[in-house]
């Protein structure tokens, strides 16, 4: 696989949460992801691998999506929580946090419909 011709993405909003979040998956703990069905499906796909960009737009990791489903932002479990490797893993932690960035980004509501993505590591780009 050339991993030049596959499209990019970073995590969070910022550079800062670009790079913690890209060192959960580099590490292993992340192994999933989540965002506003309003924001579309943003090219996942099953099957698809995209590039991990960390927060200065460097090329960092190759992931692909294994599981792509929709749920209500207060239906998220535990198990997926913890796979998003934030924080403790919990459940509480995860709501949290993902209450804190959705409200930044003006999309927060406890009943919104989120896209919930799981994903292996291919390859580190170090």
């Amino acid at each position: 696989m050339d991993w030049r011709t596959l499209e990019t993405f970073s995590f969070g909003d910022s550079p800062e949460l670009a790079d913690e979040l890209l060192a959960l998956v580099l590490s292993g703990a992340k192994r999933a992801t989540c965002w506003a069905e309003s924001q579309g499906l943003l090219s996942a796909e099953v099957g698809k691998a995209m590039v991990v960009l960390d927060g200065h737009g460097v090329p960092r990791a190759v992931v692909r999506t294994i599981e792509l489903t929709k749920r209500r932002f207060d239906e998220v479990d535990t198990a997926f929580a913890h796979d998003e490797g934030e924080g403790d893993r919990s459940l509480q932690y995860w709501r949290e946090a993902h209450r804190r960035y959705f409200t930044r980004l003006g999309r927060y509501a406890p009943d919104m419909m989120l896209w919930c993505e799981r994903f292996e590591l291919v390859a580190c780009l170090d």
